[in-house]
């Protein structure tokens, strides 16, 4: 029996989130930089040598905000998948400490997904790529294989079409408040909004290395806050004390750019704030070969 304890899984913001068009089969087409956080999800994984049991428990960190996990989540089948893909007759239990709110376009599930396929291949010595662990996580969310890749990226396609972010493009180290409030939203509501602007023109990443924190806009914003009155409340409260405040992907959570600290005490009692910093790469970036 092995154990790895405290394996990180870390959020994501979406620094800008545009929708520049839309494929025959109704898949949006974006451009966005995915931004990697210092604020992460916990997993332990327990290794069963002898039985290819899949087991999951969780703990929340935040029980009026996270919603409780389903026991078939994206662990579970991010395990099962790296099984199939590999022939692997090892089993795991996995124990997730949940601290990223759900329904918050922060990238959790997906994250956890991610590091469970990283651990994984580590704990079951299996040898993949971090290529061959991204099509496995394709398989799971669109978002997975960012995860796995573990760099801030410039972001394309439909979430598949991913460039590290380097050079004049990298992100400079920023810390950020984020809000999550007690609402939540289904990303499919906003994607299939009439209402929803389908035609940005398209970005460079040149032009936002002009302004990597102010750059673009985020055009599920305006049919989010339609349908969440609370994101609106949520922006006003930062934009109120004077920072530049977005939405994060789908939402609902909302964050800005740290030049000071944050005034909480006039925040409802329900909004979990959390201030962070972005990381340069994935806590667990060197645990797998290009």
């Amino acid at each position: 029996m092995h154990t790895l304890y405290d394996v990180p899984a870390p959020a994501k913001l979406n620094l800008f989130l545009h929708i520049t068009g839309r494929r025959a089969d109704g898949y949006h087409l974006l451009q966005s930089v995915f931004m990697l956080l210092d604020w992460c999800d916990t997993l332990s994984f327990e290794r069963l040598a002898h039985s290819a049991t899949i087991t999951r428990s969780d703990a929340q960190t935040h029980p009026g905000i996270c919603a409780p996990l389903p026991t078939h989540d994206l662990c579970v089948r991010a395990a099962q998948a790296l099984q199939a893909a590999t022939g692997c007759q090892q089993g795991v239990h996995i124990h997730l400490h949940k601290s990223i709110p759900a329904q918050a376009g922060m990238g959790g599930g997906s994250s956890d997904a991610a590091s469970t396929l990283l651990a994984l291949n580590r704990l079951w010595r299996l040898g993949l790529t971090r290529a061959q662990l991204a099509r496995i996580g394709l398989s799971l969310g669109a978002d997975v294989p960012f995860f796995i890749h573990g760099r801030n990226a410039w972001v394309e396609g439909v979430g598949d079409a991913i460039t590290p972010l380097e050079g004049a493009g990298a992100l400079p180290s920023a810390r950020f408040v984020v809000i999550k409030p007690a609402a939540g939203l289904e990303t499919a509501q906003i994607f299939s909004s009439p209402k929803l602007k389908r035609d940005t023109k398209r970005a460079t990443i040149s032009g936002f290395a002009a302004d990597h924190y102010g750059f673009g806009h985020n055009d599920l914003q305006p049919v989010a806050c339609a349908l969440c009155p609370e994101i609106e409340q949520s922006l006003s409260f930062l934009e109120g004390q004077n920072f530049q405040a977005r939405m994060t992907g789908s939402g609902s959570a909302v964050f800005a750019k740290m030049q000071r600290s944050v005034d909480i005490h006039q925040a409802p009692s329900s909004w979990l704030v959390h201030t962070c910093e972005n990381l340069q790469k994935h806590p667990l970036f060197e645990w797998v070969q290009d």
